[in-house]
């Protein structure tokens, strides 16, 4: 996350509550690895914290290192199968059809992403007040585009109008950081990606709310009629 490690901690802790908010509207097995994506970008920001006080000099090694690798490892190695695939999930089996190319993508991406994770070093630093994480490999323009389709594209796939709009919002999230911060993209993004986690849970409570509507007893009103 941009500026410290205490705004990371903060944000993680904030997204965190929502996490457990959104699990607790979670009634099908189903749906929960959706339900469970703003609990895993609030442990993602909080590894993004540790890096951050290993920036500052008050953390020392292997930890900050650690959380670094972890941090990346989920970025651009998992989040690019987890979200189409959380997606997949979440749609009954008759429309999951028009998700598997995406999740298909998704799990080339990161088979890739996460070869050249663990082969080639990821070199870890500082610019302005944002994190930087460069891989000669998964840093390629190309990766870039095939992560953007994978990740947006199934929300946007799903043909759900709130799952869509999320799908938006996260496209347009990609394309102002590609765009303006492109050496923090990864960092970034995350914590972009983690505010709008916030959507995920009100995804959850407007099923909530509409099963609550569908399951509640009606009244019954029979004319009045005269008595015996």
């Amino acid at each position: 996350m941009c500026f410290s490690a205490s705004a990371s901690f903060v944000g993680s802790a904030g997204i965190a509550l929502v996490g457990v908010a959104t699990l607790m509207q979670v009634r099908t097995p189903r749906t929960l690895l959706f339900a469970a994506i703003p609990i895993l970008f609030a442990l993602h920001q909080l590894l993004e914290g540790i890096v951050w006080l290993g920036m500052d000099g008050r953390l020392t090694p292997p930890w900050p290192q650690l959380a670094g690798q972890l941090y990346v490892f989920y970025a651009q190695g998992l989040l690019p199968v987890v979200m189409p695939m959380a997606i997949w999930l979440l749609l009954p089996s008759g429309e999951r059809r028009r998700i598997v190319p995406f999740l298909l993508l998704g799990a080339s991406l990161s088979a890739y992403n996460l070869w050249f994770l663990a082969t080639l070093p990821t070199d870890i630093g500082q610019c302005g007040h944002s994190i930087t994480y460069h891989n000669p490999r998964t840093r390629e323009m190309l990766v870039a585009i095939v992560y953007v389709i994978a990740t947006c594209g199934a929300l946007l796939a799903s043909r759900r109008r709130w799952l869509v709009i999320m799908g938006l919002a996260n496209l347009a999230g990609l394309t102002v950081v590609a765009l303006f911060r492109t050496w923090a993209f990864t960092s970034v993004w995350c914590f972009y990606a983690a505010l709008i986690s916030i959507m995920v849970y009100w995804h959850f409570r407007r099923e909530r709310m509409a099963r609550h509507v569908e399951e509640a007893p009606q009244d019954h009103h029979f004319p009045a009629g005269n008595g015996p």
